[in-house]
């Protein structure tokens, strides 16, 4: 078996503090393998887009162990994840998060500038291109539709050729049939470049198009999509 992608054991994490402390992850244990596509599902505030934060290492764990492609993100100071998550990690948010006074050119660019590269702007080109908007490189965030901006936000993701790609509702603010366009470009794009995708989704369909599904509720896994779940969901629980 290839190793795992992620890798993680008892991951335990409490937000806020006194009476207003909530328990968001319960001593969460998860194993993925190179190469899955997997949906996060689970009903608000279950904490299923707090776990996603923490595989990115944007959220850090109270205790328990991270392994991301074999580096263990708990160890590391908040710079060298940042560092990693550089050049391993991409991340698509279901609100874009382009710079609006740059073009789509240079919001791709940026992050490979900032690591670097001095093809930066020749790979945003292609990135683009690769996600069908090679006619918009020099539109603004503000001249574009919403599935054009995630458009941008996923090649973004993508140009540093990252092993892991993690989605937060990458459809969430989009209409049917251009949220079924961005589906298709992710699911396209994962398997032409052979990399895991992690997606959170409160989108039935586009869960059940992962190869794996994993259900979360109040804090817990409550089935890892490999064997059998502890608690049956309630009905319409994930809708």
């Amino acid at each position: 078996m290839s190793q795992a992608i992620i890798d993680l054991k008892d991951a335990d994490l409490t937000l806020g503090s006194g009476a207003s402390a909530v328990h968001v992850l319960k001593r969460m244990s998860l194993t993925i393998t190179p190469g899955e596509s997997v949906g996060i599902v689970g009903p608000s505030g279950s904490g299923k887009s707090t776990l996603l934060m923490v595989l990115a290492g944007l959220e850090k764990v109270d205790s328990g162990q991270i392994m991301i492609a074999g580096a263990p993100i708990h160890q590391m100071s908040e710079d060298a994840v940042a560092d990693f998550r550089g050049r391993h990690v991409g991340i698509v948010f279901q609100s874009f998060h382009l710079i609006p006074n740059m073009t789509a050119l240079e919001n791709v660019a940026v992050p490979l500038e900032l690591a670097g590269r001095a093809d930066a702007f020749d790979v945003a080109r292609r990135e683009l291109e690769a996600v069908g908007l090679g006619d918009r490189l020099s539109h603004h965030p503000g001249e574009m539709s919403g599935g054009e901006q995630q458009r941008v936000a996923i090649a973004r993701a993508l140009a540093p050729q990252p092993a892991l790609l993690i989605a937060d509702e990458p459809t969430g603010n989009l209409d049917g049939e251009t949220g079924r366009q961005i589906a298709e470009l992710l699911f396209a794009q994962q398997a032409e470049r052979d990399m895991t995708l992690v997606l959170v989704t409160h989108d039935v369909n586009l869960a059940a198009r992962c190869g794996r599904q994993i259900r979360v509720r109040s804090g817990e896994i409550i089935d890892d999509g490999r064997s059998a779940s502890v608690e049956a969901p309630a009905r319409g629980a994930f809708a």
